[in-house]
């Protein structure tokens, strides 16, 4: 723990990261898609993708009927701007 580091002020902006569990890699597109079983149609829920995972996770909501679109990743969404 770095207790003079945390005195600095605003804390590091987190990496996006890619939703596949077990990856760390940094998100390159936004999946959209909804549950119409709980959710109403407007209604959108996003995980991120990495390029390697962006078909499997695309795959699996599309295999459930949850899959809306997807989208590239613009400019520092997540960093506070």
């Amino acid at each position: 723990m770095d207790l003079l580091g945390s005195l600095g002020g605003l804390p590091a902006a987190a990496e996006i990261q890619c939703s596949r569990k077990g990856c760390r890699q940094g998100a390159d597109y936004q999946l959209l898609w909804n549950n119409p079983k709980i959710h109403t149609p407007d209604r959108r829920k996003i995980w991120l993708a990495c390029e390697e995972h962006r078909d499997w996770l695309e795959n699996y909501l599309k295999e459930r009927l949850l899959y809306k679109e997807t989208l590239p990743m613009q400019g520092n969404e997540g960093e506070g701007k």
